[in-house]
């Protein structure tokens, strides 16, 4: 039996416990504390982009049991039987999708029903070449795009503040498919300035796999020419992507940009003196960077989903591509692993514009 002295000693080392752990977590830095808590928010998301994406495919009209074997074999009930004890379809839900999880913890996405090929394999050869692309685009259109609303910005009501905003207004405006279209026509079939199929030449080599990217892996290789060639071919679709994108990025970094501008200390900042360029770059668009980060990032996450009309269009053989191929065919194990990989990559996106949020601002990383 337990005496009542022993329980008090007990209890007052469990208050100590406590006590010590509160103060652990009051000296934590606050940006570290911020950074965890932004971390155990996306597991929490990625668990439920596993749900969503389970319970979407277990709700897609049609049999993929028929897609898969097409209609003479699925004619046979022996063969159909065998084919749903074999994919764990004959089992009730919940039972499949803690096998689903139990899968992808193991880096099992599960096999094309079309390719008889792990779906992760697919996904690791289409997701870099889309990557590779959205990092061009989204490069390019921060650098244009930021430049373009600082400028308008501080060249508000005169011309060239007009001109930069119709020209948003038409990137915004203007289909990408559409654009797309243009510019393969024009300046890769009539004109021939630049490459408009694929990622490489036809008979070029493709460097060594490191990354994934034709660009990068062939500097690693030192092979010059194959990086000129993989350089060429992603600046049309990549230029095509990042029209839209720059429009958007001009307009809102000309709308955050204006309201710095007005704030008190950009107003003390001119008082003392500094240089304008000084003023611009320290005080004004570090100030306008939050939103402007926001909207990049939500546009880069579009831009890796996968662009499947613009990847289609120059034979770019990414995941927007391979995510269409797998919805027209009913391949439901290629259309979750697209799915997961999208959604993973909009909260890995969300999860660094959160922790840029954090060094930019410190009321973010207070609050």
């Amino acid at each position: 039996m337990t005496s009542p002295a022993s329980s008090n000693r007990a209890g007052a080392t469990e208050r100590i416990i406590t006590i010590r752990s509160a103060a652990s977590a009051r000296t934590l830095h606050p940006l570290a504390r911020y950074l965890m808590m932004r971390v155990a928010v996306g597991v929490l998301l990625v668990f439920g982009v596993t749900l969503v994406t389970f319970s979407l495919a277990s709700l897609v009209p049609g049999d993929p049991v028929q897609a898969a074997l097409g209609e003479q074999a699925s004619a046979n009930p022996e063969i159909v039987e065998q084919f749903r004890q074999d994919m764990g379809l004959d089992k009730p839900l919940p039972v499949q999708y803690v096998t689903y999880l139990g899968n992808l913890v193991r880096g099992d996405f599960g096999t094309s029903v079309q390719t008889k090929t792990p779906v992760a394999v697919e996904l690791q050869r289409a997701f870099p070449a889309t990557a590779e692309l959205a990092v061009a685009a989204i490069i390019l259109s921060i650098l244009i795009g930021i430049g373009l609303g600082l400028w308008a910005a501080l060249r508000r009501g005169k011309a060239t503040d007009h001109l930069i905003r119709i020209i948003s207004l038409v990137g915004i405006s203007a289909p990408t498919f559409w654009l797309a279209l243009v510019a393969y026509y024009f300046i890769f079939f009539k004109l021939r300035l630049l490459p408009g199929s694929g990622r490489l030449s036809p008979g070029a080599i493709a460097p060594q796999n490191v990354t994934g990217f034709f660009t990068i892996d062939s500097a690693l290789a030192g092979q010059w020419a194959t990086f000129g060639d993989a350089l060429g071919h992603l600046v049309l679709p990549g230029a095509v992507l990042a029209l839209s994108t720059i429009g958007l990025l001009t307009r809102f970094a000309r709308s955050s940009v204006l309201e710095v501008l007005g704030l008190d200390y950009v107003r003390a900042a001119r008082a003392k003196g500094l240089p304008a360029s000084a003023v611009t770059f320290r005080y004004v668009l570090r100030g306008a960077l939050v939103p402007i980060i926001t909207v990049a990032g939500i546009a880069f996450g579009s831009l890796l989903s996968g662009a499947v009309l613009t990847e289609k269009i120059f034979a770019w053989h990414g995941i927007g591509e391979y995510a269409y191929n797998g919805a027209t065919r009913l391949d439901l194990p290629a259309v979750m692993g697209v799915g997961l990989v999208v959604g993973i990559t909009y909260i890995a996106i969300n999860l660094i514009v959160d922790v840029l949020y954090g060094f930019l601002d410190p009321r973010v990383r207070r609050a």
